[in-house]
Parts: structure tokens; sequence; C-alpha cells
């Protein structure tokens, strides 16, 4: 079957060769059936979503932002459960690296598969696939400038080595198209914002969104790259969301199991952003103790919590009860956004958590009910990590069906013979720290 043309500024004529090449080089893994179609330019929207701000016409390449202005389009989102964005960034890539351009592919083909698209369920799930690359005035909301622009002039060093690493000795590495992609994923995120919110004023219920994006972006310190991430996605939207929708109070949860430090750093004197974070204890890149609790105006504001390793489904139930319901409960945010790693599974390469495609159906499904509760239903999911892409796959589309309001399918993916014992006795002491410190 022949690919279609995927319509994105990243990539140019002479690049859909190269693209080609990697997906049926991937395709041969048998990790799943990839359907070709997912790089067609017009797979479930028929027409294009527009934002109301008009844009040099030099600036939107072949897309353009999804602010929704028509009433047929609104009328979609109102029908919407899930409203998802795509980009996979498949020139940002280096070999055998476990941040791989496989892991996009392989989360939408397991949709597919699974039926959980608008193939299959009609306007309850709509991918948005026409949007606008984040600007660089929406990059530096969140990263210095001389590192944006740095890394811009970088993409010639770039393209005339293939690959080079922009993290001095760390794993973060840029191609030729790293800029431009990094572009785009942020953009995906920012075109969810604008959906979700837009929908929400029509509706009690809106559509949870999920961008499906990468590279991933909580590790990306306000002054550079870290940790596989370029720029900080989820940040990037949570200033946007306070300046263009005027969404001043933004709760981010980030359940990866490494610490989202850029996330924290960004944010770590903010009163009106609070940011969450649980991972495993002693991981990459090592920070996130329990003493960070912000700094000045935003002292409190910034919640940490390290998980002892083997903690799984029975820690995080317990840690979402007791940790982020009350805390969402008091600081009353008006957007929920999720740094959605998910590499805390108990097959991921990266660590040594126990969560389940069971605990992602749980969390996505608690926190979809949570943003309903307390701030209109807003709430958008950003991928970060998971790195074992049948895990991941499977749990992305059990979060999906957590949206859905449908039964988990968790059982027919998870293992529970290759569980052990949570350690119980230290993730208590550690729930019972976090509570102590935070007044909850």
């Amino acid at each position: 079957m022949e690919l279609q043309t995927f319509h994105s500024p990243c990539f140019s004529g002479n690049a859909l060769p190269l693209i080609r090449h990697h997906v049926y080089k991937w395709k041969s893994r048998n990790w799943f059936d990839l359907n070709p179609n997912f790089f067609g330019a017009s797979r479930f929207l028929k027409h294009p979503l527009s934002r109301k701000k008009d844009f040099p016409k030099s600036n939107r390449g072949s897309l353009v932002c999804s602010y929704i202005v028509h009433k047929n389009q609104n009328l979609q989102l109102n029908d919407a459960r899930v409203i998802f964005s795509v980009a996979p960034a498949m020139g940002h890539n280096k070999e055998s690296h476990p941040e791989s351009h496989f892991r996009i592919p392989s989360i939408v083909s397991a949709l597919e598969t699974m039926e959980l698209t608008s193939k299959f369920r009609g306007s309850e799930i709509i991918e948005l696939q026409n949007f606008k690359p984040a600007s660089v005035d929406d990059i530096v909301s969140v990263h210095a400038r001389a590192y944006v622009s740095g890394l811009e002039k970088a993409m010639n060093q770039a393209s005339q080595l293939g690959i080079i690493h922009i993290e001095g000795s760390g794993p973060t590495y840029a191609t030729p198209t790293t800029f431009q992609e990094s572009l785009v994923a942020a953009g995906a995120g920012i075109t969810l914002v604008d959906s979700v919110v837009a929908a929400s004023k029509s509706s009690l219920d809106p559509p949870t969104g999920f961008a499906l994006i990468r590279p991933p972006g909580h590790h990306a310190i306000p002054k550079g790259p870290m940790g596989f991430c370029v720029f900080g996605n989820v940040a990037i939207a949570a200033r946007y969301a306070q300046r263009v929708h005027g969404l001043k109070r933004v709760f981010i949860i980030d359940f990866d199991v490494h610490h989202g430090n850029g996330t924290n750093d960004a944010f770590y004197d903010d009163p009106d952003i609070f940011f969450l974070s649980t991972h495993q204890d002693g991981s990459y890149p090592g920070t996130g103790k329990f003493d960070e609790v912000g700094h000045g105006d935003g002292e409190g504001t910034t919640l940490n919590l390290p998980l002892p390793g083997g903690s799984g489904d029975i820690a995080m139930r317990t840690v979402f009860d007791e940790v982020i319901v009350p805390s969402a409960q008091r600081f009353k945010p008006d957007i929920i956004l999720v740094s959605a790693g998910y590499d805390g599974h108990v097959l991921d390469p990266l660590a040594s958590l126990q969560f389940t495609t069971g605990t992602y159906y749980m969390l996505a499904s608690n926190i979809k009910q949570l943003a309903k509760d307390i701030c209109g239903g807003r709430c958008v999911f950003f991928l970060e990590g998971g790195y074992n892409l049948k895990s991941l796959s499977y749990s992305v589309a059990d979060s999906f069906r957590a949206f859905l309001g449908e039964p988990s399918m968790a059982s027919e993916f998870d293992d529970p013979a290759i569980l052990y014992e949570e350690p119980s006795a230290k993730v208590k002491q550690a729930i019972q720290r976090i509570k102590h410190i935070h007044s909850l």
C-alpha cells in the first residue's frame, strides 16, 4: 500500500523517502501492523480548523492552528469524548536510542487495531490534524531566547553531521529536523488547549485532549535541553493557557517514572501553577525530593513524591486519593494538564516501578473525573516517556477507553504473574511524609 503525503512543515518532499524507509523498517519488527494511512493528511477531519488570529502566509506552512470558529466544528467537538493530535517527529531519531521515532506510530497503529479512532467511533474520537507549529514567542514563554535561537542555528551543524548531541555529555540529540519538529510538538499541545477550552464553553463535560507527541518535554529546563527533551511541551501549554485563554490557575500532574525537573524549575516560584510529580525515588535525574516545595510566592505549589522502587497499582491508587485529589481541590485550578509518562510500567526497561496497563486506565479515568469536578472538565494529556512499545501502546489505548467511559481491557495485556509484592510500608511512609509537609 502506498503512503500518502504527510503534510507537515517539518518535512520537505525530499524527506518523504526517508520517512517511508523508517516506516517499513519499523513494520518489519512486527510490533503492530502499521497502517500507512497514519501519514495521510486527512484521516479524520474533512475541514481544517483555524485560529481566530490571522498569521502571515509565510508562517503558515501547510498547517493551520485549531481554534474552533465554525459552527459545525463546534458541534463535532461537543459530540467528542476524546480529541487528540499527533506529532511523530519522524526525522528526529537516533539508531538504538530508546526515545525513537517508532513510539508514536506504534501508538497510532494500536489505536487503529483496537478500533479507537473516528474510523470506528465517528465523532466520539476526533484527531485534530491541521495545526500550526508553536511560535518562537510561545517557546520563550518558558525557555531562554538564547537557547531557542542557538538550537535553531545548530540545525546547520546537524545538517552537515546528520546527528549532534545538544546536552553536553547527556543523552539528548538533534537531527536536521529537530528544531522544526519540536515546534510542531509544542503546537500540537497548544492546539488541544484551544480546542478543549472552546468545547468547554458550550459543554459541562468537554472532551479530554491527548497530545501524542515527541520529543518529550518535562526534563527540558528553561536554559536548555535535558533527558531526551527539547522544549517543555506541557510548560509551554500552561503559559499559553494563562496568556491566551485567561486560565490563571493551572494544575500539572506528572506521573512519568522520572521527575519532571524542567517543569518543576519553570514554575518553582509561581503561585498560580501547581506542579505535582510522582516518580521513582533515586531515578534520573535525581531531583524531585520531598522538600522541594517551591520558592518565594510559589512556596507550597510544588509537590514532589518520590515512590520506592516496586511501587505499583495499590500505591498509585492511594496516592491519587490521598495526595492528588486533596491538592487539586485546595488549589482550585482552571485547567488540568498532565505529563503522561508510561515508563512506570512493569515492562518498561528504564525503571523499576510496577505500574500496569490497568494503573494507567485508573489514572486517566480518575483525572478526567477530577477535571470534571473542579475545572469544568478542561484537561489535556501530553505524552512524555514510555519505551516498551507494546506496554506504551496498550496503556495509551486503555487511557482512551477511560476517557470514553468504557471498561478497561488491561486484563488482555497485563500478566499478574510477573508482579511481586509492593513495598507497602515504604509507600505508606512516603505518603504520610508528603501529607505532613503539605498539610493534606
